[in-house]
């Protein structure tokens, strides 16, 4: 079983752009942490949705994997999450939403897919 969590974060509006690469890299270093899965933890923003007012105001995304709900308890209650909630999380930002799902047994294939493209090089420039 795999379970994906989500994070979409709302920065407050005087957050510096020096403060959100210190979030980003914080946030980053969350995939050496053993609970989540493969390392397979990824930071993105700023949203690049079209028309932008569907991302009503959310500007970072975290998406990582993790072998079962033990695993994303493990992940909440680490050190590292600690610091990164404490330190950039409650700061910086007015909003967030979390959303965590099982993949389904019969999706469970197509969570191997994007490490598999990888280790061939597909998306490299």
């Amino acid at each position: 079983m795999t379970v994906i969590h989500i994070v979409l974060f709302k920065f407050k509006p005087a957050v510096t752009a020096i403060q959100r690469e210190g979030f980003f890299k914080a946030a980053k270093s969350l995939k050496s942490l053993p609970c989540v899965k493969d390392g397979r933890l990824i930071v993105g923003g700023p949203s690049v949705t079209d028309p932008i007012s569907k991302s009503k105001g959310f500007e970072c995304a975290l998406v990582s994997y993790h072998n079962d709900l033990k695993a994303i308890e493990e992940y909440q209650a680490s050190e590292e999450h600690e610091r990164l909630k404490n330190t950039y999380v409650l700061p910086l930002t007015e909003d967030l939403i979390r959303f965590d799902f099982q993949v389904d047994h019969e999706d469970e294939d197509l969570v191997g897919v994007l490490p598999m493209l990888a280790n061939l090089g597909v998306g490299r420039n």
